[in-house]
């Protein structure tokens, strides 16, 4: 097991597969927030779904809209089962407020050089603690 261990925003404990990207994400127009499914066409994720996963992201972009559009995926059941970033922004963290999932901000080491897509990992949002629980390589 792998600890990281950051800056708690959102309490609430939560153990999925985690999803990983090295770009921001965008809120308008960069997600359907019907089907928690990145839609921004140049964006690594296009057409992936992050719906239940633990979203592991360098931050929001675009405007202040951008927590709207993750609270929208709370209200319709497509939400991240967690967030794990690095850029501390007011919309990025509005948005995990009102998206009301676990969320660590800010941790060492760095999560996009230490999580992989697949990695299972445990997200304590109160502590501020992620674990990966399993490697994706190890459970293949």
């Amino acid at each position: 097991m792998i600890e990281l261990r950051g800056r708690g925003i959102v309490p609430g404990v939560v153990e999925a597969p985690a999803l990983v990207t090295r770009e921001p994400i965008s809120g308008f127009g960069g997600i359907d927030v019907t089907t928690g499914t990145v839609i921004e066409p140049r964006h690594e994720l296009f057409g992936v779904c992050f719906t239940g996963r633990v979203l592991v992201f360098p931050g929001a972009k675009g405007s202040s809209g951008w927590s709207g559009f993750f609270q929208s995926t709370r209200l319709m059941g497509t939400a991240p089962a967690a967030m794990v970033f690095d850029v501390l922004t007011t919309k990025a963290v509005l948005g995990a407020i009102v998206t009301r999932v676990p969320t660590v901000v800010q941790a060492l080491p760095r999560p996009l050089e230490t999580i992989r897509t697949g990695d299972f990992v445990r997200v304590d949002g109160e502590s501020g603690v992620v674990t990966i629980l399993e490697s994706a390589s190890s459970s293949m």
